[in-house]
């Protein structure tokens, strides 16, 4: 079930490509820095929860930034 709505979703997106391009071009990340390989990972797990629209993180903590679906209604 998703957790996240769409404007996390986004940031969460944009960040994600940001730090994966700085651990790419200014940590060494293709050059196997330690710090690049750990800003990158980082990067790649907010664009894989972003794609997904879940965080487990999330999930532990109970936050949830999208709505719930709405009830049936009761007969």
């Amino acid at each position: 079930m998703k957790n996240e709505n769409a404007v996390d979703r986004v940031v969460r997106f944009v960040l994600g490509a940001g730090l994966g391009a700085l651990a790419w071009f200014s940590l060494g990340l293709g050059a196997g820095e330690i710090l690049g390989i750990v800003v990158g990972a980082v990067g790649l797990i907010l664009i894989g929860t972003s794609l997904a629209g879940f965080c487990p993180l999330y999930r532990v903590l109970g936050i949830r930034t999208c709505k719930l679906p709405a009830a049936p209604p009761e007969a």
